[in-house]
């Protein structure tokens, strides 16, 4: 980042365990004073004098008495996950003796942290990029298979290092454009405008892939909202139990029985889906409750990643299931056919060759098959893949900026405009592309993207 932001040097103490009653809580403390400060809490055996890495067992007190018999492990900086020397205070887990330490601590000379601070700290000490520490955050809080290997796929720098070594090939370019400004008298080129011209083309190349990739990654971060659609009676709330293996809907032959929308979470292969079992849709009801969960399953349908449009396959005829596809695809949702109680017979052939998944909710028939093709039809990509995946939208922001810029240098370079005009537009790039790893950021921006770390990490 451009030149290191200042007053964060102290020593900070938080909970890093989850709050309330455990086996174990560890409190941490980082910053110049933070062995001093444990050091004068722990009789036991004089810190100063141990060494880096090490665990010690002993008596914590305070000057009101016996706190509790705790582990201490030392990490002294810049080998800690702050840079700067690290001390966790292993207790046990009651929420009175937590308090009681945090509070020692604090009247010895620590403060509280702020949320996400430790791990700011280590972005600012250089023990990480702003990307890497940005995936910290997604790593605590992921919640599939996909997620989290996205997150350590970030921590470990992959999409840093997919940047950087670009980077460094245009600042190289950059700073031989701004050297010809200073001969420009003499009418000379340090930069070979072709390799600059294919390190353009090469960097717009790979933003556009990660740009790309941004739709795979919403669905990593954030699950696919899955709104189950039909006529009454059709099998929705049935269909969800399935998949569900629990009877989370009330099902009965009655038409009408959902009233309003049901919600669950799904995991398919390491993606969250959020299944909503929506009322059944009937164009004329006297119900005025049944009404209002038809208007309700109408803007769940809209608002849908996916729609499962459910239906009998024996109750349904092709010209009326034609006639729900044109109102599914006037509403521009993306819809996929499953035609249930399909337990008798071979129903594919009386719906016009349509792609359609035929299952017996009931049974249970057919969904596993269902579920690949769900996960087909909501998720362009693959998850599985070892390359960068954006799932961050501060990072897609910049990417666009960026990718705009490259195309101004692009044309630039094509209509042969001077030097210094091509050395600003550069120049910009560089911008965007260290705002990505926090080359270049400000203190509002930092307070920003931490505040939403839990305090502890």
């Amino acid at each position: 980042m451009a030149g290191k932001l200042t007053g964060w040097d102290d020593t900070i103490v938080a909970l890093a365990t989850a709050p309330g009653l455990a086996a174990i809580a560890v409190i941490r403390l980082s910053g110049r004073d933070a062995i001093p400060i444990a050091n004068s809490l722990f009789p036991s055996k004089d810190l100063s004098k141990q060494r880096s890495h090490t665990l010690h067992v002993g008596m914590l007190r305070d000057e009101e008495g016996l706190l509790d018999e705790v582990v201490i492990s030392l990490y002294k900086g810049p080998k800690s996950y702050t840079g700067e020397d690290v001390v966790e205070i292993s207790c046990h887990g009651s929420v009175f003796v937590q308090e009681k330490i945090i509070a020692a601590v604090i009247a010895t000379g620590a403060r509280l942290a702020k949320p996400g601070e430790f791990t700011l700290r280590a972005f600012l000490n250089g023990k990480m990029d702003l990307t890497q520490a940005e995936a910290v955050a997604d790593l605590i809080a992921s919640n599939s298979e996909a997620s989290r290997r996205t997150a350590l796929h970030n921590i470990r720098g992959g999409f840093s290092d997919e940047l950087k070594d670009l980077r460094e090939q245009l600042i190289k370019f950059s700073a031989l454009i701004e050297l010809e400004l200073d001969f420009s008298q003499e009418d000379v080129e340090f930069a070979d405008r072709t390799q600059l011209e294919q390190l353009i083309t090469q960097l717009q190349q790979v933003i556009s892939r990660l740009l790309q990739s941004f739709r795979l990654g919403n669905v990593i971060r954030h699950g696919v909202q899955a709104a189950i659609i039909g006529k009454p009676n059709a099998g929705k709330s049935t269909l969800l139990n399935t998949l569900l293996n629990e009877n989370r809907a009330i099902v009965s032959e009655i038409a009408g029985t959902t009233r309003d929308t049901i919600e669950e979470v799904l995991n398919i292969d390491g993606v969250l889906f959020r299944l909503i079992d929506t009322a059944g849709i009937r164009q004329h009801t006297s119900d005025v409750i049944e009404t209002i969960g038809v208007a309700r399953s109408m803007e769940k349908m809209r608002a849908a990643d996916v729609v499962l449009y459910i239906f009998d396959v024996n109750e349904t005829s092709a010209e009326q299931l034609e006639q729900s596809i044109k109102e599914l695809e006037s509403a521009s949702v993306n819809y996929l056919l499953v035609g249930n109680k399909s337990d008798t017979g071979n129903n594919a052939a009386k719906f016009n060759g349509r792609e359609i998944v035929f299952i017996s909710a009931k049974e249970g028939t057919g969904i596993d098959a269902l579920k690949q093709t769900l996960l087909r039809k909501a998720v362009t990509g693959d998850i599985n893949t070892e390359d960068t995946i954006i799932t961050n939208a501060r990072h897609y922001q910049a990417l666009q900026q960026l990718n705009d810029r490259l195309a101004e240098v692009a044309e630039g370079m094509e209509q042969k405009i001077p030097g210094d005009l091509l050395a600003i537009d550069i120049r910009q790039c560089l911008h965007y592309l260290g705002e990505i790893t926090g080359e270049i950021t400000n203190e509002d921006q930092l307070d920003y993207i931490f505040s939403k770390f839990c305090i502890g990490k």
